[in-house]
């Protein structure tokens, strides 16, 4: 048995895993859209997403071989479809080869700077699309040391906790 996230009890897990992945879906398009899932860990928010939205076609990207093999489980367990993961760090990933095409969306959690996660991600996002990064109390100071970017906060109340989350879109 691994603990994969470092949460210990149920209400947290649900809260803090579960609940705060499905924040994603309200500044997600509608429709049947590509999203990428960089630095997947345990399927959050990649996996609570897909089983909400069936429809989206999802990319798990994962370095880590113990947990892209648990990925793997849980999407068989799960019956998942149009969901993949790819065993490779984010800036190892070509399109056209692990990717079949580039993505409308890349999301990713506290795992990046809002920076780091332009320069490492931007390649496998299509023009036009966005990338969304789900932030703290911090993010205006994350914010303010980027140049020349188009970005929106959407903020909002993480449900069963006083938590607030900063979902920021960065539109490429």
């Amino acid at each position: 048995a691994y603990n994969l996230t470092g949460l210990k009890n149920d209400e947290d897990i649900i809260i803090k895993h579960f609940l705060d992945s499905l924040l994603y879906l309200k500044v997600m398009p509608d429709g049947e859209i590509k999203v990428a899932d960089v630095g997947s860990g345990a399927g959050f928010p990649g996996i609570p997403i897909k089983i909400i939205r069936p429809e989206i076609g999802m990319y798990l990207i994962e370095s880590s071989g113990k947990k892209s093999a648990f990925l793997r489980h849980i999407i068989r367990e799960l019956e998942l479809k149009k969901i993949e993961v790819i065993e490779k760090r984010i800036e190892e990933i070509k399109v056209n080869q692990e990717l079949s095409l580039p993505v409308d969306i890349a999301v990713t959690r506290a795992l990046f700077s809002i920076k780091d996660f332009i320069k490492k991600a931007s390649h496998i996002v299509k023009q036009g699309g966005i990338l969304i990064l789900n932030k703290g109390p911090k993010v205006k100071e994350e914010l303010d040391i980027i140049k020349d970017i188009k970005y929106e906060i959407v903020t909002v109340n993480l449900p069963l906790s006083d938590i607030k989350r900063n979902i920021v879109i960065v539109n490429l």
